[in-house]
């Protein structure tokens, strides 16, 4: 059984939709280590609305913070500390797919990042989206992977920018899974939609 961990170049650029589509695609299970702020609507009850089949099982956040900000800000308003020794993926015999907060190298404290959750043997899937500046967010996202060894792949989200793909396809040289189109709503039908269409490139 695979792990995918979903990353982002940044923050909105539409990671949560991307785990639904990959979780429905594979009828893995979900998990999202750290949560911080929405926690009435938080990412794993989104992507729990978002998904359709009856296999998946979506496991608890190991830290749940109040405030919608950095993880370690959000912590330490909460008077806690993340350590990332008590982050440990849920026993399953399931393929599992893992959540991750904002960007690659935000922090959870003052010593490790998103970056030190992903263990070597995971498939790594980068949410990329259009902005200005959103080629270099995903050079260094990418490259960063890279040069640990990482299997990375890339899932476009938004409405399509060619020059922008076209040279971060070419300088990366890593696998594209496909776009997320920028539509009007997404609920079980769309994702499984997508699902059907991306699972033979997972």
């Amino acid at each position: 059984m695979t792990t995918y961990f979903i990353t982002g170049i940044s923050t909105d650029v539409g990671k949560t939709v991307a785990s639904a589509i990959i979780t429905e695609a594979l009828e893995a299970d979900y998990w999202k280590p750290v949560q911080a702020g929405d926690l009435d609507n938080c990412d794993t009850k989104k992507v729990e609305r978002l998904v359709s089949n009856s296999k998946s099982k979506f496991h608890p956040n190991t830290y749940a913070l109040n405030t919608p900000m950095s993880p370690h800000g959000a912590a330490d308003i909460d008077g806690i500390k993340i350590d990332v020794k008590t982050i440990k993926p849920p026993k399953t015999k399931n393929h599992l797919v893992i959540e991750g907060a904002g960007g690659l190298l935000v922090p959870l404290s003052s010593k490790d990042t998103i970056l030190d959750l992903i263990s070597p043997n995971y498939k790594i899937i980068v949410v990329s989206r259009h902005y200005l500046g959103s080629i270099n967010h995903t050079l260094l996202t990418i490259n960063a992977l890279k040069e640990k060894g990482f299997d990375v792949s890339i899932l476009f989200s938004g409405d399509e920018h060619k020059s922008t793909e076209d040279i971060i396809i070419k300088m990366t040289q890593v696998s594209v899974i496909g776009r997320i189109n920028e539509e009007p709503y997404f609920d079980k039908n769309v994702v499984k939609e997508y699902a059907d269409k991306f699972r033979n490139k997972l």
